[in-house]
């Protein structure tokens, strides 16, 4: 199942949100895991670079 990002959530003040979600593999058994946030749209680059 395909999942997709919303470019913008709420608009609040002049913050803009965005849902984000990251693919990462399980150190256990090696298969894929979604990891899914809500952060600002100027965090999303380091929500990406993070482990």
């Amino acid at each position: 199942m395909a999942k997709k990002v919303v470019a913008s959530l709420k608009k609040e003040g002049g913050i803009t949100y965005s849902r984000v979600i990251r693919m990462d593999r399980s150190p256990k058994t090696g298969a894929y895991v979604f990891k899914e946030a809500i952060v600002e749209s100027t965090n999303v680059k380091d929500f990406f670079t993070k482990k």
